[in-house]
């Protein structure tokens, strides 16, 4: 195999960081074609094509090299997924594996877009998104404070929405905030240490609202909540909720307030802004707050993702023998509603409130098409999509649910032990068609990627065994 400079040049090859592209591409395709593909986004430093040692022809693999991080990131999002010469598969395009990484990073990837920086510690939120603004759209912003006082440390997290946005943003800003990729959360021990600002509450869906700051609840683990325990007439009027699937703010909340009088949600974040698997949802009376526990406890959103929720302490006093009794009194009528009313795959509301049915088995924001009838197995595949999903797969039967609706579905295979399936079809504009619509997209608290998947292998020439 034919390889990139390896002595001298090899020092360079990732300064800067993230400055260096992994291409999979056809193997007809020429370095010249390469160069001047590429070479719209920025100073090409280098291209180099993989080839096979023997027979000098390419593997289909090739590295590109940037001057620039920015430039090498923009022609990752720009790039991946093109077609370069008609008759030649879609290219594929990562930041390549470097020493500080193990892997090849994709424009998915959200090491890339998220950046630690050094600020004064008299920055807000707003102040420091108003400060890196300039370079892209930013998702979040998170000031890290310190935990008892909750005075900030003079360290923040800006994350945009692309790659390509925190790489000008790092080279561009001002030295004092000595930008840089933040570390990957898997590394996070110092999320012990501080939690991040800013709230999600109703206020912030509806326009002219107030906003519930005046509760203030603090970012913390459901550890840092007192559980109260229901049977021994222990009812509160908050609830943590824990979930093992990637659920969002916008998803708990849609949940939650199906129930009337919910006044504050907030999905728990650790310091790098990324979900913790729990939430905090508050209602205005004590009532709707034991309808929902007793509802949503066990409830399966997604499908095959178990919900837990519990009561937790709201800070008032109930001690008082009459505020004990009103308590479960209205604890005691809640209950006999949920026992003695509808299935729990229905949930009730109120006198005045339509009964609403329950939550659909598929949760996306895409537009599916109809249900349409499988292939007969015996079809002959004309393409293949490779799917990556995270955090974990969805199960077959939500797949070929979602995946049959394009037409012409054979089926579906999950890779034992990984997060990748694949999904055959016996049309390949059927194929091309779900790869579209889905492609980035969430479903049941899942992303996936759905790509092109590669050609099977050439059967091998060696000799078959006769045992």
């Amino acid at each position: 195999m034919e390889e990139y400079p390896t002595k001298q040049g090899s020092e360079n090859l990732d300064d800067p960081p993230n400055s260096r592209l992994f291409v999979v591409t056809s193997r007809s395709i020429t370095e010249d074609e390469l160069r001047d593909s590429f070479s719209v986004f920025g100073d090409v430093q280098g291209v180099w094509v993989v080839k096979d040692k023997q027979t000098k022809e390419s593997k289909g693999i090739c590295y590109v090299k940037f001057s620039k991080s920015s430039q090498a990131c923009l022609a990752m999002e720009e790039m991946h997924g093109k077609v370069l010469s008609e008759g030649t598969k879609p290219i594929k395009v990562f930041i390549a594996q470097s020493r500080s990484s193990t892997r090849h990073r994709d424009v998915e990837d959200e090491e890339l877009t998220r950046i630690f920086v050094m600020i004064p510690k008299t920055f807000s939120e707003e102040d420091l998104k108003n400060t890196f603004k300039e370079y892209g759209d930013i998702e979040y912003c998170v000031i890290i404070k310190n935990k008892f006082t909750g005075e900030s440390k003079g360290l923040g997290y800006v994350r945009y929405y692309k790659p390509s946005q925190a790489a000008v943003a790092i080279e561009n800003c001002d030295r004092t905030y000595r930008a840089i990729l933040a570390e990957p959360r898997t590394k996070a021990s110092t999320t012990e240490e501080c939690s991040g600002t800013g709230s999600t509450t109703r206020g912030d869906y509806m326009s002219g609202a107030d906003s519930m700051n005046q509760y203030a609840f603090p970012m913390a683990e459901p550890g840092n909540y007192p559980a109260m325990d229901y049977r021994s007439g222990d009812f509160t009027r908050c609830l943590m909720m824990s979930t093992r699937a990637a659920l969002t703010q916008e998803q708990i909340f849609a949940l939650f307030d199906i129930i009337p009088g919910m006044e504050y949600c907030e999905l728990q974040r650790d310091a790098y802004g990324m979900s913790k698997g729990h939430a905090l949802i508050c209602y205005s009376n004590l009532g709707s707050a034991v309808y929902a526990k007793e509802k949503l406890n066990g409830f399966e959103y997604p499908p095959g993702n178990r919900l837990a929720v519990n009561f937790v302490d709201d800070g008032e006093d109930r001690s008082s023998p009459v505020g004990r009794m009103a308590m479960q009194f209205v604890a005691a009528q809640m209950l006999s509603a949920v026992w003695n009313g509808p299935s729990t795959s229905q949930i009730m509301k109120p006198p005045g409130y339509p009964v609403v049915s329950s939550v659909p088995r598929i949760q996306t924001d895409v537009n599916l098409p109809p249900l349409k009838k499988l292939a007969p197995p015996d079809s002959k595949a004309k393409e293949r999509l490779f799917v990556v999903f995270s955090p974990s797969p969805l199960p077959l039967d939500v797949l070929e649910d979602v995946f049959c609706r394009f037409g012409s579905l054979i089926e579906v295979h999950l890779v034992p032990g990984r997060k990748v399936g694949y999904m055959k079809y016996a049309d390949k504009q059927c194929a091309d068609e779900a790869m579209a619509a889905l492609h980035t997209r969430v479903v049941n608290g899942v992303k996936m990627k759905v790509l092109l998947a590669d050609p099977p292998r050439e059967e091998s020439h060696k000799r078959p065994r006769t045992y």
